[in-house]
Parts: C-alpha cells; sequence; structure tokens
C-alpha cells in the first residue's frame, strides 16, 4: 500500500491526505465527493487520518498572509517617446475596437430588428439576457467572431456566448441572435457555440442555452454538417456534460427548426414560451410539400403541445420573462454551496480595497502595450500595473532574464505569472520550465503574458547552431511542462504571438482555460516585416524580384495578424482593452474557482434522458 495525497475537498474544504490506490491520480481542480467516505472507511479500519475534515459550519478557510515586495516601476523619462507612439498606437486600435462593437451590438441591421420586436413580438437577445443574469456584468465570449469572414459579415456568429451569474452562481449562456441571418446557423456559429461548450466543461459551469434558431445555412453544410467537431458535437456535448453532473438547462424563446430541436429536447430541463416558441424537424411549409396538409406552427409544435402531449418541455411559460423567471428557479435547485459572503464594517472595505488596486493607474497599459516588438518596454511594469498592490515575488530574478517569473495575487487570487521580457532564451526556458512545474506541484494557477520575439533565431554559425539546439532543447522542455500541467491557465496576448516561442507561453493550441488579446496583439507565424526568414534563399531569382514577393508576403501578414482578424476567426476568447484586463483576470479566476463548491461531481450514473 502507498501513501498519496488525494487532493479533494471534504466538506469544510480542507485538502487531506488519505490512503488510496498508486494508480489513482486526483487534481485538486478536477474534485471528487469521495474523501469523506474513506474516513469513514479508514475510521472503521482503525487508521487515524492525520488531516482532521472540517465542517461547513467550522470557521471560514483564509488563505495564508503574503508580504511580496512592492514591484516599483514607475515611467522614466528615457522611456517616454516609447510609451508615447505605444499610446498613439493603442488610441487607434481602441477606436477600431469601439467602431465592430458598435456593428456587433446592431446585429443584423435596423430592418431585422424592427420584424424581430414588432412582427414576433420577441425580445432582443441582449434584452434576454438582462432578464435571465443578476445583472449586466458578465463575460462575453468571442463578440467580433464572425466579421471579416469569407462568407460574409456574421455580427457575434450569430450567437451570444458567455458567462455570467445567475441567482449568484457563475453559468455559461448560448444565446442565438435571431436578427442575424434570421438565426441560421453558420460554420463560425457552430464553431462559437463548441467553444463555450468546452469553456463550461474545463471549468465544471451549469450551461444555460437561449434557443431561437432556423438550423443550418445550407449553402455551406458541407462545413457544418459532416465532420467531428462540427454541428452534431453540440448534441455530443450536451449528453456528455450532463452525465459529467455538469447541468443542462434550455430555453425555447423563438424557432427550434431541424438540428437546433435536439437542443431542448437533450437539456435535463427544458423551458418553452407560449406562441413564439416551437420545436419541429420540419415546419409547416414541409408538412405542406410532403402531405398537402396545412397547419400553424403552434398545432405542429408549440408551447401547449409539448409541455401537455409531447413531454419535450418541462415548464411552460405565458410570456417571455416568465420564462427567465423559471430558469433562474431551476437554477437555484443545481447542488452548488456557495461560500457566505462576510458583512465588513463599510471603511474597513475601503481600506481593503485601496491596499488591493495596484500603485498605478490601469489607463498606464495603454502606453505599455507595444506597437511593435521593439517598441515593448520591460514586462515588469505590466506585472506591476495588474497585481494587488503592485506586489511581486520574483522567481530566479537573475537567471534568464528575458523570461519574468514569479506569483502575485489578483483580487485575493494567487497566481504564477509568466511574462516574455525579451526572446526566449536557453536559460530563459529552463527557468519557465522550472517555474510551471513548481506552480503545478502547488496547485497554483498560471497567467501568460505573451509577447514573443518577431521571427526564429537564424543560424549563420556554428557558435549559432549550438545555441539555438540548446534553445530548442530547453523550449520543448517548457511545452511539455505547460502541456502537462493541470493548473488553470489564462494567457493574455500583450504584443506579438510569433512561432515556437509562442507554444511555450500556452497558446491557443496548448489548451488554456481562457486567451485574450490587446487590440494592439498580432498573431501569426512571424510579424510583419520579417517575411524574409520564411522565404528560401534564391540565389538564381533577382533581388527586385524578391523583393516584391516579401512586399506581398509583408501586406498579408498586416492584414492577417491584426487582433481583430483572429478574433474574428475565432482563434481567441475575445479581445479585451488593456485597462479592463486585471477585471477580465478576477473574473476568470472568480469563474475557475467555483467548481469547488459544487457538493456532487461524481459520475454514478449515465445521463439523465428525457421521455
Amino acid at each position: 500500500m502507498y501513501r498519496h495525497m488525494a487532493r479533494s475537498v471534504c466538506s469544510g474544504g480542507r485538502v487531506c491526505p488519505v490512503f488510496v490506490p498508486p494508480s489513482t491520480s486526483l487534481s485538486s481542480w478536477t474534485l471528487r465527493n469521495t474523501t469523506e467516505e474513506r474516513h469513514y472507511s479508514l475510521a472503521e479500519q482503525g487508521w487515524q487520518c492525520p488531516v482532521r475534515c472540517m465542517s461547513s459550519s467550522a470557521r471560514k478557510r483564509r488563505s495564508l498572509p503574503s508580504a511580496f515586495p512592492v514591484l516599483k516601476q514607475p515611467l522614466q523619462p528615457i522611456q517616454q517617446h516609447v510609451y508615447e507612439a505605444n499610446l498613439r498606437n493603442s488610441n487607434a486600435c481602441h477606436k477600431k475596437f469601439m467602431e465592430l462593437s458598435e456593428k456587433v451590438r446592431k446585429g443584423g441591421g435596423e430592418n431585422a430588428i424592427a420584424r424581430h420586436t414588432q412582427r414576433n413580438k420577441k425580445l432582443l437577445v441582449r434584452d434576454r439576457l438582462s432578464l435571465l443574469l443578476d445583472d449586466e456584468d458578465f463575460l462575453e465570449l468571442s463578440p467580433f467572431a464572425g466579421l471579416g469572414l469569407p462568407y460574409g459579415d456574421i455580427p457575434s456568429a450569430g450567437c451570444l456566448t458567455g458567462i455570467g451569474r445567475i441567482n449568484g452562481l457563475w453559468c455559461v449562456f448560448i444565446a442565438n441572435d435571431a436578427t442575424v441571418k434570421g438565426g441560421t446557423a453558420y460554420p463560425i456559429t457552430v464553431k462559437k457555440q463548441l467553444r463555450a461548450q468546452e469553456v463550461a466543461t474545463q471549468n465544471r459551469l451549469p450551461c444555460v442555452y437561449l434557443v431561437d434558431s432556423g438550423g443550418a445555412f445550407l449553402p455551406l453544410q458541407s462545413e457544418i454538417f459532416p465532420d467531428k467537431n462540427q454541428g452534431g458535437r453540440t448534441f455530443y456535448n450536451e449528453a456528455i456534460m450532463s452525465a459529467m453532473k455538469i447541468p443542462q438547462v434550455s430555453v425555447v424563446c423563438g424557432s427550434c427548426t431541424a438540428g437546433g430541436a435536439y437542443i431542448p429536447t437533450m437539456a435535463e430541463e427544458a423551458v418553452m414560451v407560449h406562441r413564439i416558441g416551437t420545436i419541429f424537424l420540419g415546419g409547416p411549409p414541409l408538412v405542406k410539400a410532403a402531405t398537402g396538409e396545412e397547419v400553424t406552427p403552434e398545432n405542429l409544435g408549440g408551447a401547449r403541445l409539448h409541455a401537455e402531449v409531447s413531454g419535450c418541455v418541462d415548464h411552460f411559460a405565458w410570456e417571455e420573462k416568465e420564462a427567465y423567471d423559471y430558469t433562474r428557479n431551476i437554477i437555484s435547485t443545481l447542488n452548488f454551496q456557495l461560500p457566505e459572503e462576510e458583512e465588513e464594517d463599510e471603511e474597513v472595505m475601503k481600506k481593503r480595497r485601496a491596499e488591493e488596486e495596484p500603485l498605478y493607474g490601469s489607463e498606464e497599459l495603454l502606453g505599455l502595450a507595444p506597437k511593435s516588438y521593439n517598441y515593448s518596454l520591460d514586462a515588469k511594469m505590466v506585472v506591476s500595473r495588474l497585481t494587488d498592490g503592485s506586489r511581486f515575488q520574483e522567481f530566479k530574478a537573475r537567471y534568464g532574464t528575458t523570461l519574468v517569473t514569479g506569483f502575485g495575487k489578483l483580487h485575493g487570487h494567487l497566481v504564477g505569472i509568466v511574462a516574455n521580457n525579451g526572446e526566449m532564451s536557453n536559460e530563459a526556458a529552463l527557468k519557465g520550465s522550472h517555474f510551471v512545474q513548481l506552480c503545478d506541484q502547488r496547485d497554483v494557477p498560471l497567467l501568460f503574458l505573451q509577447n514573443t520575439a518577431p521571427s526564429a533565431a537564424l543560424t549563420l554559425s556554428t557558435a549559432q547552431a549550438e545555441t539555438n539546439t540548446n534553445r530548442l532543447k530547453a523550449q520543448g522542455s517548457m511545452m511539455s511542462a505547460v502541456a502537462c500541467a493541470s493548473v488553470p491557465k489564462i494567457t493574455v496576448v500583450i504584443g506579438g504571438c510569433h512561432g515556437a516561442d509562442s507554444y511555450a507561453m500556452c497558446g491557443r493550441s496548448f489548451d488554456p482555460n481562457f486567451l485574450f488579446l490587446w487590440p494592439n496583439a498580432r498573431v501569426s507565424m512571424v510579424a510583419p516585416g520579417h517575411s524574409g526568414s520564411l522565404l528560401p534563399p534564391d540565389s538564381e531569382q533577382p533581388d527586385e524580384e524578391q523583393r516584391k514577393q516579401e512586399d506581398k508576403l509583408n501586406k498579408r501578414l498586416e492584414e492577417e495578424s491584426s487582433a481583430f482578424f483572429s478574433s474574428g476567426r475565432l482563434w481567441d476568447d475575445g479581445v479585451i482593452l488593456p485597462q479592463d484586463t486585471r477585471k477580465v483576470l478576477s473574473d476568470c479566476l472568480d469563474i475557475i474557482k467555483q467548481q469547488q463548491y459544487q457538493l456532487s461531481t461524481e459520475k454514478l450514473q449515465s445521463a439523465l434522458l428525457r421521455i
């Protein structure tokens, strides 16, 4: 019998070492409800547990006190010209950000909005969310998805996804916007829905679907229907999440035609709105074409039919507001026990908030967002404007200085920070590998601030070849550490995201819990202006021809590396403003932590099946 640490939360939330088989490996972020049972079993056998379990009525947990040194990083006069150039670029990016935000908020346009609200008597998708969520302060995911695609602009990819609080509980929502192409699903719509479900699965968040969909866009059916990660995957994920005890709730607030009909029928509980909600595989026109029979949508698949006859839905609502009240009540029945909020004196709370704020204003991050790699300032300046009280405990401060690593707090959450501060050298990669494994050992979430070198290092001599070989091995080690780390990972691209360095810094393909871009960010194999490193040397080709080829590729890189181009294709979870970064990261850490409060997470039986 071997002694292992099974990190599992007991009723009071204490970590307790118990005797488990050597093959068992449980992460503290994948919680199990079996620890108490093991305590009883051990007690029966005469074993005494070395750590006493605390009941939920016991005194509240608190984190260890910390006195991290203050990171004093004021702007120096010598840095002023770089700061001002970055600020001008950030203001231009901010202007584009606001223009695209306004375009997305208009959905399908004025005519579509009028038809949706006046003729169909339905609420707009953001009005629906305001009735469903506790407040409008929710984390929207990939709002610019669907813009600038080959088949046209699809604002918000035709659906809003994000994470908001319902009765104090963070939930993922997937809400169709029927003003965009009548709620038709495009390939980007499916991709966005699947990403939202992935976020829900990764962080064990209840999933709420507001369904108002006309089914797939048939001219692009080859990109929607047949493959593994296309349309049918939505239904597969719904079943798997339910089996994992991740709640699935659906509100039918519009048309559910064809594939859209399976979302409410596979949910654990479904609410349907009278007159505006319908569920059927084929609508009245298809029935008439097939049988010659004329039937109304309400008689074919309305709320009354499915609540009273078919049993496809569980709750009948006369109007939309009632439907969202039902949904909020359903969420209140979920098996979560959130921590009680401590009542504190207002003066004490003000003092605590003042202590937590960084020493420097968040607006200064606009001037620290690099216009290009050559305009990068010290990464510690960014860190000092994000962490509580600008405090930061640096790890290996004198070694591998082109990578900054260390511990800090964000609104009280302890995080391990990994930030690019120059080219990823051999020493920097070894340091990063060590630090990532250290955070994984201590179950500390990781925050990556990514600003990688614009192109790979060239090999022009034997000495450089040896250096690059060592660098390659060290970066491979860091990639392995990042890929295998079981703790939550959040990545923010604050500058460049280029080449293999971006993998070591937990790029999209390394599956971070969340990945965001600043508006100035660039995402491409090499940065614009460095296309020469991609082209093979051709001594026979005239210099003029080679320059033309480079210029053409650089122009393409300039367009395709933009943060908005990336976000339009869902290569990230959204573009966020530098000054909002601290709040977004705090929300993400709150969201990740919530899974601790679910009382039962064991898969004891198969998914709930409907009638």
